[in-house]
């Protein structure tokens, strides 16, 4: 019993970073032009995949976006889903890779962020976003670049806080996450 209840809130709390993460990109996201939204969508996927691991990670990207696609009525576009995954894999990973590493706690969080974003934001979501839209790789990335150099940072920021809380910490070791 006790082994379901922990799988429960396991799931539960998956599912509410999901959440998070489609109202932050779907309802809370700013639209500049038609191609771009600057968004904090991936900041509960990076935590999701630093909390609970990279196949986490993974799950809540691609529940997010597919549900917040759906949810909104836009058609998703696989690349994208695949850039959502991507961010939780990779900050799940390479949150492993640095665990024992002297770096400062910090540090590690920006190393985090910024892999995740650049693999899975900057360049395979831009992939995908190219191809739908008949769009300039090369331009696209650019102002992408600049857009998650921006949200980069406030991801960072608000990970980093959320990590040094001691309570959200405990939360998550009771919800069968990792030792943050």
């Amino acid at each position: 019993m006790k082994n379901q209840l922990k799988n429960l809130k396991f799931v539960a709390a998956l599912a509410m970073l999901a959440a998070i993460s489609i109202v932050c990109g779907k309802y809370l996201g700013i639209n500049v032009g038609e191609f771009m939204r600057f968004s904090l969508e991936s900041m509960p996927i990076i935590f999701a995949g630093i909390a609970f691991g990279p196949v986490a990670g993974a799950a809540v990207g691609i529940v997010a976006d597919l549900v917040g696609c759906v949810m909104v009525g836009w058609m998703p576009i696989p690349w994208v889903t695949v850039g959502a995954a991507v961010i939780g894999v990779v900050s799940g990973g390479i949150n492993l890779l640095l665990k024992k590493t002297p770096l400062p706690s910090w540090l590690k969080t920006a190393i985090v962020v910024f892999s995740a974003h650049l693999m899975g934001s900057v360049l395979i979501k831009t992939i995908g976003l190219a191809d739908f839209y008949h769009m300039s790789y090369t331009v696209l990335m650019l102002w992408r670049m600049l857009n998650y150099l921006i949200v980069g940072i406030i991801d960072g920021t608000i990970i980093y806080i959320l990590m040094k809380n001691k309570g959200i910490s405990m939360q998550i070791k009771e919800f069968g996450g990792k030792d943050i």
